[in-house]
């Protein structure tokens, strides 16, 4: 079976019959109809994947690939924070009158820093490091600016990236302070492998381990029977997943750079209700 279900089924399965129910609090988050969203959760998940074996694409239901690298290369390459960049419409309900999502995701990424070294931006800094000081335990990312919460549209749930070198494979911890495992689990999870792959190529590494920490991984009240069904099911094969050989510039990558093979799954009809 495809080793991203295995995982994805292993989560669920432990918040379903381990995780601690917050029905009685007052919750931040609602559904449309105003109702509160509550969940069930774990502390402190730890998942890995070995991109050497593997593209953790689920099988369960589709994950819709494209889009979700779309969106990483929105925040990673234009370090946008307009909406009307971004193919997709996932955040156009959080933009502002300016149609941004404020000082958020991508706006961090692209402010310049000085270093002995010159002025970089973030992701420009760690190409550079990659490159120049792979040896370094200091190539890593963090969009969470205090300073600047009260102006972004929504605080970043996946926030921080750390790279580390080992001979010549790349690998990186990606740190999510919450995870919403039915709309967002394998979408983050294929985003930020095909970042590390991205990344290894450019700079003439092997992508390695990606290591997903999620520090309260939930699922809401509302989609616990959508996920037991998903869960009860046989997982396929992965299918094969392979990056354009040919690019060279991390800024040169599209969302057709990567070619997906004999990807099955299972049909996925139902609604997944968003909380706000």
């Amino acid at each position: 079976m495809s080793y991203a279900d295995q995982v994805y089924i292993e989560t669920c399965k432990r918040i379903l019959t381990e995780g601690v129910r917050d029905d009685e609090l007052p919750v931040r988050p609602h559904w449309e109809d105003g109702t509160p969203a509550h969940t069930v959760k774990l502390f402190g998940v730890v998942n890995r994947y070995d991109l050497r074996k593997e593209f953790p694409l689920m099988t369960l239901r589709r994950t819709y690939y494209k889009s979700a690298i779309d969106e990483l290369l929105w925040i990673w390459q234009k370090k946008s924070n307009r909406v009307s960049e971004l193919s997709s419409r996932i955040w156009d309900a959080w933009a502002d009158e300016n149609g941004t999502i404020g000082k958020a995701y991508g706006y961090q990424l692209g402010i310049k820093h000085h270093y002995p070294e010159g002025d970089f931006d973030q992701v420009d800094r760690v190409l550079y490091d990659l490159k120049h000081n792979p040896q370094s335990r200091r190539i890593l990312t963090n969009l969470y600016n205090h300073a600047d919460l009260s102006e972004m549209a929504l605080y970043p749930c996946a926030y921080s990236m750390t790279f580390n070198v080992s001979g010549k494979v790349l690998n990186a911890i990606l740190n999510q302070r919450s995870q919403d495992m039915l709309a967002a689990n394998n979408w983050n999870v294929v985003q930020y492998a095909a970042l590390v792959c991205m990344l290894a190529q450019v700079s003439g590494l092997i992508p390695g381990e990606l290591v997903h920490v999620i520090a309260d991984c939930h699922i809401y009240d509302r989609h616990i029977p959508m996920v037991e069904k998903m869960i009860s099911l046989p997982p396929y094969e992965a299918p094969k997943v392979t990056l354009d050989p040919t690019v060279t510039d991390f800024y040169a990558f599209t969302k057709d750079s990567f070619t997906v093979e004999n990807y099955r799954y299972h049909p996925f009809d139902e609604k997944i209700p968003v909380a706000i």
